[in-house]
């Protein structure tokens, strides 16, 4: 990527990758070059907790899911008052994060990709349903409104509030240190504030929504506990089973500065509890890539029961079926840790330990593929790989939107 010298594209803009979570707003520069089909993180960067924005709600509690669905699913999704006092904390955010990378620059003109957890209103620019926060259903409609007022040009309006999960996917097919570059099939686990899957399949990344009949989401699984595999894949859910066993809430372990590369040492230490924590971790994790390996290859084995006991059986059948991962990805907060990790005997053995035997005791996989990821009964370790993409879900934002972008450009120029 040494010839993305600079942050302003061709077209004298400048290219803008927000990634919204359920705590903080990260928003990047981008650069391109190679007409746009090579990317890589600019110069500038900024980064909002919405907790700095005044009128934020501390103690917010998000609508029960199952209302959440069942009035996106009717098409009468109605916000409560305190989720559009809390929405206006998250658009000004990113607003914010928009306004202070823009100053920084040559130029006022941008065109903007924004990656948010959640299910997106049917015209792909708001958010319907969020299990930790509140519903935006106008999001793009009012980010465009804010950042306008501040002087900032739109090269075109937002097309989309994408998936981060699918973002961290683009992000890491066209990145130039991508771990999807260059493999023909891939899963991505990254695990930030929550758990975030995405998929390549046969040379393409592929939209979760259109695998959903029989790919089923990490945060849709549930522990023999009753907790989401989230929780365990996840850095704030590995923080709270370790606040749940230690007598300690999230909030004063964060204070404390206690989060899981902390517990990890603590467990290295010997503290009980923290080796506790660390086993389940590796365990889950091996348990979760055991589950992509085998639905990939022979369906839905049902290894795991679902957080909502109404959600239909996936489909045993897929297109992909016989498929082999070239890699399975590890990214964000959870890569950091694992990469932390490697060769320890409180978390990496134990999870390479475990999703061996997993893999070659498996029922259902047969001798092809446990050679493939197991040969001579070890796993390869190559097969596993931590992203370096801390961002992946920025840049996979701005890099969606610079490539809609250019597409209805050659469809202009073709009329």
């Amino acid at each position: 990527m040494a010839n993305c010298k600079k942050d302003i594209a061709d077209d004298e803009f400048l290219l803008i990758g927000i990634d919204g979570g359920a705590t903080k707003v990260s928003g990047w520069s981008v650069k391109t070059a190679n007409h746009g089909t090579a990317f890589a993180l600019g110069n500038f960067h900024a980064t909002k907790s919405y907790t700095e924005i005044p009128g934020y709600i501390h103690n917010f509690q998000p609508v029960d899911l199952n209302r959440q669905i069942a009035e996106w699913e009717a098409g009468k999704i109605v916000p409560t008052t305190a989720e559009l006092i809390q929405s206006n904390c998250f658009i000004k955010a990113a607003s914010w994060c928009i306004e202070q990378i823009t100053k920084r620059s040559d130029t006022n003109r941008v065109l903007i990709g924004i990656g948010m957890p959640g299910i997106k209103t049917r015209d792909g620019r708001g958010i319907a349903v969020l299990k930790n926060g509140p519903r935006i259903t106008n999001y793009a409609v009012r980010l465009e409104n804010e950042i306008t007022l501040a002087g900032i040009e739109l090269v075109q309006p937002i097309n989309q509030i994408g998936s981060d999960a699918y973002y961290c996917g683009i992000g890491e097919e066209y990145a130039g240190e991508g771990s999807f570059r260059n493999v023909r099939n891939s899963y991505y686990l990254g695990g930030g504030t929550g758990a975030a899957d995405a998929l390549k399949l046969d040379g393409k990344v592929i939209p979760l929504d259109e695998t959903k009949g029989w790919f089923v989401k990490t945060w849709e699984m549930k522990c023999p506990d009753g907790y989401s595999v989230e929780k365990y894949v996840s850095s704030s859910g590995i923080q709270s089973i370790y606040g749940e066993l230690i007598g300690k809430s999230p909030e004063e372990l964060t204070r404390n500065g206690i989060f899981p590369p902390q517990i990890r040492l603590r467990a290295l230490e010997g503290e009980k509890v923290a080796v506790i924590t660390m086993q389940k971790v590796a365990h889950f994790l091996a348990l979760l890539f055991y589950e992509r390996i085998t639905s990939i290859y022979a369906g839905w084995q049902g290894i795991f029961d679902f957080v909502n006991p109404d959600r239909p059986r996936p489909q045993t059948e897929n297109n992909y079926k016989k498929a082999l991962f070239d890699n399975l990805v590890i990214g964000q907060r959870l890569g950091e840790l694992l990469c932390e990790a490697q060769g320890d005997e409180v978390l990496w053995l134990p999870f390479v330990n475990e999703l061996t035997q997993l893999i070659i005791n498996s029922s259902v996989l047969d001798e092809v593929a446990k050679e493939h990821y197991c040969p001579q009964k070890h796993l390869n370790l190559a097969r596993i790989q931590i992203s370096p993409l801390r961002e992946a879900p920025a840049l996979g934002a701005a890099i969606d939107a610079y490539l809609t972008w250019k597409e209805k450009k050659l469809c202009l120029n073709r009329m």
